[in-house]
């Protein structure tokens, strides 16, 4: 699999292969047409009530990623599509969150890598 992550305020790059957003939010001061995008997959995305509970505090991280993870049980098609995708070329994806290394994305991408892509 070849999966990244990369905040969206940052440059596409042609090395970004297939660009998802997995915020469920549309990130702020960025237009779509700059933003570069492949896919906006919201679906994906934490729930409004965790994405609210974490608040991207870090000392929230591992249960974030405890519950997110329950959340990605059930949801097994789209973490298997963009698995599927990432076997084939390059998958970027894309959050909006100031904090790189607490994030939804960081925490999909190791749901998916944990998984070898099967949910």
């Amino acid at each position: 699999m070849k999966l990244q992550v990369k905040r969206i305020y940052d440059k596409a790059e042609g090395g970004d292969g297939f660009r998802i957003l997995v915020d469920r939010l549309w990130p702020r001061g960025v237009s779509k047409e700059n933003a570069k995008i492949d896919e906006w997959c919201k679906e994906i995305a934490p729930s409004d009530a965790l994405r609210k509970w974490f608040g991207h505090v870090p000392e929230r991280w591992e249960e974030f990623k405890r519950k997110y993870g329950r959340e990605l049980d059930a949801k097994g098609e789209l973490v298997r599509s963009i698995a599927a995708r990432s076997r084939k070329g390059r998958v970027t994806l894309l959050y909006g969150a100031k904090d790189a290394a607490h994030n939804n994305a960081v925490a999909l991408k190791e749901y998916i890598e944990a998984r070898g892509g099967k949910a």
